[in-house]
């Protein structure tokens, strides 16, 4: 897909910057009552979900999260058909119904957000089997976050796909808190990896906050699970600046914690690497940064010049 490495960072510098561009906008929207229902922002988690997303081909498939925009962003969604959805546009990926919580385009092996904690566990699991049954040598990233280990539907899900031996990674994205409970609080363990080892799979931790780490240990795991080794569980440490959802008052942590977290900024420690490396100039990495603040206005001005839904299409793709 990508002719260099260079090539490879800079489009994933791209859509790192789009993810954090794109969720500073919808916060401002939603500020000003724009966007309606709730939404969950991932500002702090791009490199974890842009990085993992990265390494698979464009044909592999993904399930996402309530806190997806960064992850669907890394699979290669439209922007403009993406803003168009949150502000509620029938230009929108679910015209304009499903808003901020439902992002899905098949088209780019993207089965869909999910507001349900763990609802994407089940439906990955499925999807994995089919690209078992039918041979298509597609693997499936199932993304998931801390609290979600703690459903049902987790243990089920790596149960059954250890027993039939799918290709799926199940992919935590641990930020430490479960809505406004720190992990240390909801379970008696320090690594949700080490869940694995009850299914008798491999357990694996990455640091969600450097890019090219995640990307390159992500590679090697996805080739290892193509290659027919069975389901793994990756715990990817990260953490969201922002609170759990826009009402949250975050009054169960401190500005100091938060602060030390942003120390880590994954934006600033992929340009420190990029230039580090000799792989890209700062000028060359602002430019980017240009280019894709650009593009967030664009979509922004798509989703401002569609048309809001007919009212003879409120019962379209109603199936129950």
């Amino acid at each position: 897909m990508f002719n260099s490495k260079k090539e490879l960072y800079q489009e994933m510098y791209r859509r790192m910057n789009q993810a954090r561009f794109f969720e500073e906008k919808v916060s401002y929207f939603f500020a000003r009552g724009m966007v309606h229902g709730t939404t969950h922002l991932s500002v702090g988690q791009e490199a974890s979900s842009v990085g993992a997303c990265m390494a698979l081909r464009p044909d592999d498939i993904i399930t996402s999260t309530h806190r997806g925009h960064s992850q669907v962003i890394g699979k290669g969604i439209d922007i403009n058909k993406m803003m168009a959805e949150l502000l509620g546009k029938y230009t929108g990926y679910c015209k304009g119904k499903g808003g901020s919580m439902h992002i899905a385009d098949v088209e780019v092996g993207n089965l869909g957000a999910n507001g349900v904690v763990g609802g994407g566990h089940g439906i990955a699991t499925g999807a994995a089997l089919t690209q078992k049954m039918k041979n298509t040598g597609k693997v499936v990233l199932c993304f998931f976050g801390d609290g979600a280990s703690n459903e049902g539907s987790f243990h089920e899900a790596l149960n059954l796909a250890s027993v039939w031996n799918l290709p799926i990674i199940f992919y935590c994205e641990n930020n430490l808190y479960g809505m406004s409970v720190p992990q240390d609080k909801a379970m008696n363990i320090k690594d949700i990896a080490d869940r694995a080892k009850s299914y008798g799979i491999k357990g694996y931790i990455i640091d969600g906050n450097d890019a090219v780490g995640v990307h390159e240990k992500m590679s090697e795991i996805i080739d290892g699970v193509r290659s027919g080794n069975g389901p793994v569980l990756v715990e990817s440490k990260t953490y969201r600046y922002l609170g759990h959802s826009k009402s949250d008052a975050q009054v169960y942590r401190t500005k100091e914690e938060v602060n030390s977290w942003k120390e880590r900024d994954p934006l600033k420690i992929f340009k420190n690497k990029m230039v580090d490396m000799n792989i890209m100039t700062i000028d060359e990495l602002e430019k980017i940064e240009r280019e894709t603040k650009q593009e967030i206005e664009d979509a922004v001005d798509f989703a401002n010049n569609s048309e809001n839904p007919p009212i003879e299409s409120v019962t379209d793709d109603v199936y129950a």
